[in-house]
Parts: structure tokens; sequence; C-alpha cells
């Protein structure tokens, strides 16, 4: 069955991405899968997830790719707003999988997250 307005933010190299949208799958839904690291969001799609998700800037970055070190994105001196400049430059740099259903967003980290909003 087709997932009317589900939408994962989905890498495929990820396990976490990978196992949240095989949950979506078991609960027989097929949802929108988009390769974030190929069609970044915008500035405002970026900012309008990370709040629907409950979540600070921080909380959304992934501190572990080599252009965090490499930008000084850990430097506490940075505001959200150069940070989600810095994501959508970079989208690498955004934390994996956010999926998107009527219930609302969750960053699916585990991807047992999933399931508080199907």
């Amino acid at each position: 069955m087709a997932a009317r307005g589900v939408v994962i933010w989905h890498r495929p190299t990820c396990s976490k991405s990978r196992g949240a949208l095989a949950l979506l799958r078991e609960a027989g839904l097929e949802p929108r899968i988009v390769d974030y690291v190929a069609q970044p969001p915008t500035l405002a799609e970026l900012r309008q997830a990370i709040a629907r998700a409950g979540l600070t800037v921080r909380d959304a970055l992934r501190k572990g790719e080599p252009e965090y070190a490499a930008l000084g994105l850990g430097d506490p001196a940075l505001d959200d707003e150069a940070l989600l400049q810095a994501m959508v430059a970079h989208p690498r740099l955004i934390e994996r999988p956010f999926v998107f259903t009527a219930k609302g967003v969750r960053l699916c980290r585990p991807p047992e997250r999933v399931r508080e909003i199907l």
C-alpha cells in the first residue's frame, strides 16, 4: 500500500536509515524515499523538519563526518543559522533518517522511533 504523505530522508549506506525503511515497509507502508544527499532539503525545509522533530540544530548534526571537523562546526560560538547553512551546503552533515508522517516527524535513531509516528 502506498503511504500517503509518508516520506523518509534516506541514505542507503546507513544501517539506521535502512532499518527505519524496513520498519515502515513491515507496517505496510511504502514511503516516498528522498536521498537527501542527492536532493538536499532547502534551508526552510531543514529548519522545519528539525523543529517538528523537537530537536535542536546540533541534535540534527552528524558530528562524525569529515566536514564537521573541517568546517569547525564544534565551535560553540556558531549559531543555529551558521550550522543550518553548513548542513544545506554539505547535506552529509544532516543526521539520518528523518521520517515524516501525518502524525509527526522523527529522527529515527534508533530506527524503532518510527513507530511513534505510525
